[in-house]
């Protein structure tokens, strides 16, 4: 608890969007197990996160951006000191037990390039996302640099034409990138309509707070936001009714339109001063948002390895669920304040490399899927 009281909470700049990643990552949790057999959520929960991390790159990094060995190696050991050392730690601690010997599966998932090759085993499985992540954090530079040049619209043009060759890629005789379906479901080209969306959330943030005029009355954005996700969520469940799934529509749904209800959401979060917005500003959710890259990455390695060996002999699924929740989160809140935290800022100490942050947490993820 002492190392809880050094952790400064609640002096993020927005708050609750910290909130949302504590959210999203609980609903991770009980998609992969759920309360009760098949209860699986359709809603897209990555895209909520792939758009946080637009917003908070763009927001902190696009007025400093620039391509010079300086700036980029603060940039990159930035992302590394934030993402990397809790991910080696449980990696680490999956290798020694699950006794993978394996170089070339050890050197793609030690590397985050695991994603970008289909039939590659996940050793911790939500770390698919992390390969999204840090390809978006290794474009963003170029993608900041090309928005303050020439515009919005031409960067985004950039992701299109990056997904087209990608696509193309697919159509190739090989694991990488393997097929359109997997490039459109497991890579950032495929997902780069939500970073964007976060991207043009920050842009428009930024042009706000220079007029001093980014708060808001009523809560019109929250509700047409909500409204917007509901009615996607709605779509998506009829979708999943009906065999064969269409995947276009699918794909349609999650990585196109999607991410557009989901920026104005986050506009009303920042903007106006709702209850909703409130309950995910509060300290509990602070605290839980703060810790949830260590949830998500610890979760599936207590459900998979810990609680699914002992449910046959606890019985009542939906109350172990429930315990296994609960502990995952009170192990994830020890392992943020105990390693990931502390490691983070050592390194940046020991290379001298802090941002003006606008006190905002600077995860993705839970993170980032930082």
């Amino acid at each position: 608890m002492k190392r809880l009281h050094k952790i400064a909470l609640g002096n993020e700049k927005y708050p609750a969007l910290t909130g949302v990643r504590a959210v999203g990552a609980s609903v991770v949790f009980f998609d992969h197990f759920p309360l009760w057999p098949d209860a699986h959520i359709v809603i897209n929960v990555m895209a909520f996160f792939y758009a946080l991390s637009g917003f908070l790159i763009v927001r902190i990094y696009y007025r400093q951006v620039e391509i010079s060995g300086r700036w980029l190696s603060k940039y990159f050991l930035n992302r590394f000191a934030r993402i990397y050392p809790v991910y080696f730690l449980l990696l680490t601690l999956v290798v020694c037990f699950g006794h993978h010997h394996d170089p070339w599966l050890l050197l793609k998932n030690y590397t985050l390039t695991h994603a970008l090759f289909e039939h590659t085993p996940l050793l911790i499985q939500p770390s698919w996302s992390l390969t999204v992540e840090e390809c978006f954090y290794f474009l963003a530079p170029a993608f900041m640099l090309l928005t303050r040049r020439w515009g919005f619209a031409l960067a985004f043009l950039a992701g299109g034409l990056l997904l087209a060759a990608a696509l193309g890629v697919s159509t190739l005789p090989t694991d990488f990138l393997h097929s359109p379906l997997f490039v459109l479901s497991t890579t950032f080209f495929g997902h780069f309509v939500e970073f964007f969306a976060g991207v043009f959330l920050a842009l428009v943030v930024m042009k706000l707070e220079e007029r001093k005029a980014l708060r808001a009355s009523g809560a019109r954005a929250t509700l047409a936001g909500v409204a917007g996700v509901v009615l996607l969520v709605g779509a998506m469940m009829l979708v999943y009714r009906h065999a064969p799934l269409n995947y276009t529509a699918i794909v349609l749904i999650n990585n196109f339109l999607i991410p557009v209800p989901i920026a104005v959401l986050y506009a009303g979060l920042i903007r106006e001063n709702t209850f909703l917005a409130r309950l995910l500003s509060g300290r509990v959710a602070g605290l839980l948002g703060r810790s949830s890259y260590s949830f998500y990455l610890l979760h599936t390695i207590i459900i998979y390895h810990v609680s699914a060996r002992l449910l046959a002999a606890a019985g009542h699924p939906a109350l172990w669920s429930l315990v296994t929740f609960i502990v995952t989160w009170l192990a994830s809140i020890a392992l943020f304040a105990l390693f990931e935290e502390p490691v983070n800022l050592w390194i940046r100490r020991k290379f001298q490399s802090k941002d003006e942050s606008l006190g905002m947490t600077q995860t993705l993820f839970p993170a980032g899927s930082r």
